[in-house]
């Protein structure tokens, strides 16, 4: 009794201890001398140890290059916020997937809440430079794949998909039943 009113009140002042935090990160991307249209971006939160990390905010650049990002989550300590870039700017055609950047976000535009009061501006960047420690990215997002078989990974059309392919196997053995007998 004593140890589970322990295990409790502990757990208890661990939940107090989380705290909301938020960052927001905006900026422009270029390929050369025009804006890198349809840039797939992320704004995550990096943990290290078995805490995985976590996706505070997505999406894709628009006409002009420009990104707008925003999010939040509860951790203990201050989150290590990162903007990763995913493109193919200035990237060979035989190369499978895309080019992925990350930038480490400063610590200064953490802010309490779940709202970012603070936005950090990244600046216009030029994605036909190398960066240093760049990656490939080579999963492709569903829904900017399209195309043949674009819905494999579609959970609502896989379990449609699924459930015609169960009926049908179920009709193939009553059928093998029937004319067994």
């Amino acid at each position: 009794m004593n140890r589970t009113f322990s295990l409790l009140v502990a757990l208890f002042g661990l939940t107090i201890a989380m705290r909301d935090q938020s960052i927001a990160v905006k900026g422009r991307l270029l390929c050369g001398s025009a804006p890198a249209v349809n840039v797939r971006v992320k704004l995550w939160e990096e943990d290290t140890g078995p805490d995985p990390d976590d996706l505070l905010d997505q999406g894709y650049t628009n006409a002009n290059g420009e990104f707008s990002l925003q999010g939040g989550t509860a951790e203990l300590t201050p989150i290590d916020p990162v903007f990763k870039v995913y493109h193919k700017c200035d990237d060979s055609k035989l190369k499978p997937g895309a080019r992925k950047v990350k930038f480490a976000l400063p610590k200064s535009y953490i802010t309490n809440g779940k709202v970012a009061k603070k936005t950090f501006d990244i600046g216009v960047l030029n994605l036909e430079t190398v960066f240093a420690k760049e990656e490939r990215e080579l999963l492709v997002s569903r829904k900017r794949r399209g195309g043949f078989n674009a819905d494999y990974m579609d959970p609502d059309a896989s379990s449609k998909e699924d459930d015609s392919k169960s009926s049908e196997e179920g009709e193939k053995v009553q059928k093998k039943t029937v004319g067994a007998q």
